[in-house]
């Protein structure tokens, strides 16, 4: 029988059966597998690691194929940087030209022991690359952000600067690497050190640590102490702003952390640590008075801008890397600036001690033309009062934290309504104005012209304080405090006049902000050219810095601006004063005169230049004296710098942009109102609003009312009385007023009052009355409505019956018609004349008379009307006769208010009958 078929399962457990090897055989073979599989991946790593490595070494040598080679004098000595200005003109160079060169067995283990614990702790163990400090920066990096910590070896700061490039790139740091381990073949540890200690710049125009030790503290290198040691080693990181005369409170923070790494890496006990920090820096620093002093170099104000402006670019040493610095330096700009402050060419200043300073910009590019650092300064890089000093701008930071934040983000027009008023802070505490008086409802434009600090403040309330502080930050205005306070509103935090200049230049350039600057760019000594130049940016809308800048031309040039003195006919100069306040204790304190100021500034522009001016002491302690000059002189310095610069320049008014309009609005409308047509012109102001935020409501105040209607004149001769009658419409709030004139005198007021008639009694016989009555409700009024009418004379027979006129004009108002009486008789007129002449007299209805006598004999006599006659009568005033005779008369009726002949009284005095009489 034939065998069963198997499965290949079956035949591979009889398999298994027969030779127990073969499972644990199967089990080697799937090793050897395996381990093949590693070994082919190994080598391949090997492989692309050597590959790597080769292509590594490649690519670092081709980057520092053209690496120059080390020359020990560049290593040794530092080159000068050479500085232009505008025009492309050398100016001048700076350089290492104070320097103490010392020797390494001369630099005492103190000084080496803090430098090495903040430069380079490894610095006798490694080749002149640190692969521990590059891992270490590079997790610093990563974790700390770029730049927290250096990688640089004291060895590639020796080499760094002097013979690369200056961008930080990976061609230019492998070609450092290299020249760090050439400089570590060629020279000993302590030969590299030596060269560091002697190169490093520390500030005041020097190098080398042996020559801090001189300047700072007046001691040999040798002779320093703990604290003095870790000031000097310090120092290099940012020589500028570690300087301890300049800034002790940095100097010592820096200081302090020298000491804390020299006890970390075992140089310094804690116990001494502790004791050098809690010796403050200035105690052992060269008083100032015994300082050196470096010789004066041209335009030094300007040229210490410009050391700062390199040093904080952080790459370069100017003192030694042999630079091109191109700046904006207008040289006649700043020769004229030096002028003016150091001589008597502008001003008279009050003493030698008074200081000022002046930063002028180009409005358009904010490029620097021009510093004038102090008045009467000696030596080199000293106290820059255009750029280092900060002090209370007063006034001037107005259109920067209130007015133009509330433009910019409540669209207010140049005629917001503020109320100058009694007024407080938020807090409760009362703000007054400079000369502790209000003025009532008042336009921005006439708040910011007259300098008001109560509407400043309300502008500031409404804007907020965020904003406003915001948009001054916007304008280069950094040094602000976060949050400000409201007492902002009036400049109560200290800033520079170079933060000034550039915040108003934005103003005057539509509204964008460029940093100013000094530097145009650098050249390097591998021609590589750094551009320096910032990026404008946009602070604001150009209907901000429109309305602002007209404003601010309001306070120059209107009547009631503040800076008048500073005005400059031939030019569209815009500006803003400012002055600084003493508090009562610092009055009585100092002895401050009355009305003396701490600080006075004034900054403006036009479309060319911007210029910030700032004058007074050193120390507060001094005052510019209220005395109609001392605080002007900002302004004067101001208008002749500016004049001087813009001689033969161009210099365009502002154009209003598309997004503003012109306004007529009513004068004390509140809230402003459109004028409307029957506004008078002098009470319109021209404004601009923001296209499409104009006042809506046209004002009332001064709109016509509708005119009386129907006005007539009776005379009831039996009560011998006038009665006026009209009529009027809506008699809601309406009074009318009435006046009159008699025979063409002067107007007199009778009445205001609601009602529509009037009865005037005992009018003056044979008189010409005319009447007009208005209608009026508050500030509005009506045309006026008129009627004449005559009253008859009864000593005199009337040709025709006297008229009466009452026909009303078209627009309502009744015409003025003349009646009146004509007669002869043999009777004198309003007088008594001559009894043997006869004559004709003509009295007028104010009394006065005249009177021309033709006689028989041809004799002429004149008589007053109201002149006693020839029997002692005395003549009847306000009439009007005309008579011929040769008889001596007296009228028969006196006049009202008039004695008769027989002393008896006249009735009362009607309207403008007056009782005197002028002779002819």
């Amino acid at each position: 029988m034939a065998d069963k078929p198997q499965t290949r399962e079956e035949r591979r457990k009889q398999l298994a059966a027969k030779n127990p090897k073969t499972k644990t055989q199967n089990k080697k073979s799937a090793g050897s597998k395996a381990g093949g599989t590693f070994k082919k991946v190994f080598l391949v790593l090997i492989a692309l690691g050597i590959i790597g490595m080769l292509t590594g070494i490649a690519t670092f040598a081709f980057m520092v194929k053209d690496t120059p080679k080390l020359d020990e004098s560049m290593l040794k000595d530092p080159i000068s940087s050479k500085i232009y200005d505008i025009n492309g003109e050398l100016i001048t160079e700076v350089g290492s030209e104070n320097r103490d060169y010392v020797a390494y067995e001369d630099i005492p283990k103190l000084v080496e022991n803090a430098v090495l614990a903040t430069e380079d702790v490894r610095f006798y163990k490694h080749n002149g690359i640190d692969p521990i400090r590059l891992g270490g920066a590079v997790i610093a990096n990563i974790t700390d952000g770029f730049g927290a910590e250096g990688a640089s070896t004291i060895t590639q700061q020796v080499v760094k600067n002097y013979f690369l490039s200056f961008d930080k790139t990976i061609d230019r740091k492998a070609k450092e690497a290299w020249l760090a381990f050439q400089l570590e073949q060629k020279y000993t540890k302590q030969e590299i050190f030596e060269m560091y200690v002697n190169k490093v710049f520390v500030s005041e125009n020097s190098h080398g640590l042996a020559t801090a030790a001189k300047i700072y503290f007046n001691k040999d290198l040798k002779d320093v102490e703990l604290h003095e040691a870790a000031l000097l080693a310090g120092m290099p990181q940012s020589p500028n702003n570690y300087n301890p005369f300049k800034h002790p409170e940095k100097a010592e923070k820096r200081r302090n952390i020298v000491l804390s790494l020299m006890n970390q890496h075992g140089f310094i006990t804690k116990e001494e640590m502790t004791e050098a920090q809690a010796i403050p820096v200035t105690s052992s620093l060269v008083a100032e008075g015994e300082r050196q002093k470096h010789k004066e170099k041209p335009f030094d104000s300007f040229i210490d801008r410009v050391i700062d402006e390199v040093d904080e670019q952080g790459d370069f040493d100017i003192f030694s890397d042999g630079l091109q610095i191109y700046t904006t330096l207008d040289p006649d700009a700043q020769t004229y600036v030096e002028k003016v402050l150091n001589s008597d060419e502008a001003v008279n200043y009050p003493n030698d001690e008074m200081q000022a300073s002046i930063v002028l910009l180009d409005t358009q590019t904010g490029e620097i033309r021009a510093i004038g650092g102090g008045r009467n300064q000696e030596g080199q890089r000293g106290w820059n009062y255009a750029t280092d000093l900060k002090r209370q701008p007063g006034s001037t930071i107005k259109p920067i934290l209130d007015y133009g934040p509330a433009i910019e983000h409540l669209k207010w027009g140049t005629y917001h309504m503020l109320e100058d008023k009694p007024y407080s802070y938020s807090n409760g505490q009362p703000i007054s104005n400079w000369n502790n008086s209000y003025m009532g409802p008042m336009t921005m434009r006439t708040a910011l012209g007259m300098s008001r600090n109560i509407p400043a403040l309300q502008a500031l309330q409404e804007v907020g304080l965020e904003k406003a502080r915001d948009f001054a930050v916007g304008l280069g205005v950094e040094s602000l405090p976060d949050p400000i306070t409201e007492s902002a509103a009036i400049g109560s935090y200290d800033v520079s006049p170079m933060e000034m200049a550039g915040a108003y230049a934005a103003f005057g350039n539509n509204g964008f902000y460029t940093e100013p600057h000094a530097v145009k760019k650098i050249v390097l000594r591998d021609k590589t050219e750094i551009d320096m130049s910032p990026e404008s940016e946009v602070a604001m809308k150009d209907y901000t810095a429109f309305m602002i800048t007209d404003m601010l031309k309001s306070v120059v040039k209107a009547s009631y601006g503040t800076g008048r003195m500073a005005d400059i006919p031939s030019l569209p100069v815009a500006g803003k004063t400012g002055t600084t306040n003493y508090t009562d204790q610092e009055i009585s304190d100092w002895g401050i005169p009355d009305g003396g100021v701490p600080d006075s500034w004034f900054v403006g522009y036009t479309s060319r230049y911007t210029a910030a001016v700032w004058t007074g002491y050193e120390t507060r302690k001094n005052a510019l004296l209220a005395d109609g000059y001392q605080q002007k002189i900002s302004q004067l310095l101001f208008k002749n710098v500016i004049e001087k610069v813009s001689e033969n320049v161009d210099t365009p008014d502002y154009t209003m942009p598309k997004s503003v309009e012109q306004v007529s609005i009513e004068k004390g409308s509140i809230p402003a109102k459109l004028a409307s047509k029957y506004t008078p012109s002098d009470q319109i102001v021209t404004e601009y609003a923001i296209k499409g935020n104009i006042p809506t409501e046209v004002s009332k105040k001064f709109d016509k009312l509708d005119s009386p209607s129907g006005l007539g004149a009776k005379y009831d001769e039996e009560a011998n009385q006038i009665v006026l009658t009209w009529q009027y419409g809506n008699k809601d709030g309406v009074n009318f007023n009435v006046s009159a004139s008699l025979d063409g005198g002067a107007e007199q007021n009778l009445t205001s009052s609601s009602e529509t008639s009037l009865t005037v009694s005992n009018p003056a016989p044979g008189g010409n009355y005319s009447f007009k009555v208005t209608a009026v409700r508050g500030n509005q009024s009506s045309n006026a409505a008129t009627v004449s009418i005559s009253i008859p004379d009864p000593e005199e027979e009337p040709e025709d019956e006297p008229g009466e006129t009452g026909d009303e004009s078209e627009d309502g108002n009744n015409p003025e018609d003349e009646n009146g009486n004509s007669g002869n008789g043999n009777e004198n007129g309003n007088g008594n004349g001559n009894g043997d002449a006869n004559g004709n007299g003509n009295g007028n209805n104010n009394g006065n008379g005249n009177g021309n006598g033709n006689n028989n004999d041809a004799e002429t006599g004149n008589t007053n009307g109201d002149e006693e006659g020839s029997d002692g009568s005395e003549g009847t005033p306000g009439e009007t006769n005309t008579g011929e005779g040769t008889d001596t008369g007296q009228d028969s009726q006196p006049a009202a208010g008039e004695e008769s002949t027989d002393g008896s009284e006249g009735g009362n005095e009607e309207p403008n009958n007056s009782d005197t009489g002028n002779e002819n």
